[in-house]
């Protein structure tokens, strides 16, 4: 084990996935969170003051993309790694970030098992760097491929959006839906939270629908005109009989 815990700065505005990060870290041998931040800005102030040497971090955040706080990092020589949150089949955003050094991915929805997996990879990763005064090529291959398969995503997990379906757009409409309050909501209410229209929203709605995250019921409104209202699975909700 390391001499010293290794120091986490947590990067996701959405306090209840924050907390969860937070307790599953802690169930980690060797770690410790020396801070949340809620926004690039405020993980900026964080990492001058902390200097942590692992960074939790969201792809979206309310001021910035994630992959845009990497190439900060990077930018001002920081030797802090990167984990970075990310949803299933964010190719490019994936690609993006391999690119500015991010070393491994954990995808949502976040499993506690697959997290835990992920932080002790890592930590075995850096005791073996800090024992090693030189490491042969089969050695370094050796920690490399561990790397590799630990941030290859899942054949399986990787799913392909249509056209017309944007991942970020997909994403905010999952976030809405995610926070609302029972019985869901209609396309509507989900245009005027996003920002687009009715007929944009229910499309998005409706292609959560067909890949089965979501679920849509049938209810009457305040005048009795019948509502499509959409509710995302994955927050531990099943489909009305």
């Amino acid at each position: 084990m390391t001499d010293r815990a290794i120091e986490v700065l947590i990067v996701e505005d959405d306090p209840r996935i924050a907390e969860i990060n937070r307790r599953f870290t802690e169930k980690a041998e060797g770690f410790s969170v020396v801070g949340i931040a809620r926004t690039g800005e405020e993980a900026v102030a964080w990492l001058e003051v902390m200097e942590p040497r692992l960074v939790l971090l969201d792809i979206y955040l309310p001021d910035m993309r994630g992959t845009e706080l990497v190439r900060r990092i990077r930018g001002e020589g920081r030797d802090t790694d990167i984990i970075m949150i990310t949803a299933a089949g964010e190719t490019e955003i994936v690609q993006e970030a391999i690119r500015g050094g991010v070393i491994d991915f954990i995808v949502k929805p976040i499993q506690m098992e697959r997290f835990l997996q992920t932080l002790e990879s890592y930590r075995r990763r850096m005791e073996r760097l800090k024992t090693s005064g030189t490491m042969t090529q089969q050695e370094i291959d050796r920690l490399w491929n561990r790397g590799m398969r630990s941030i290859s995503p899942r054949p399986a997990a990787i799913r392909e959006v249509p056209k017309g379906i944007d991942p970020l757009t997909l994403e905010k409409v999952k976030s809405v839906l995610r926070a609302s309050p029972p019985p869901g909501m209609t396309a509507e209410e989900t245009g005027k939270a996003i920002g687009a229209s009715r007929s944009t929203a229910r499309r998005y709605l409706e292609y959560l629908v067909s890949v089965d995250e979501a679920f849509a019921d049938v209810s009457y409104g305040s005048v009795g005109r019948p509502e499509r209202r959409y509710v995302l699975k994955s927050d531990g909700k099943s489909s009305p009989e």
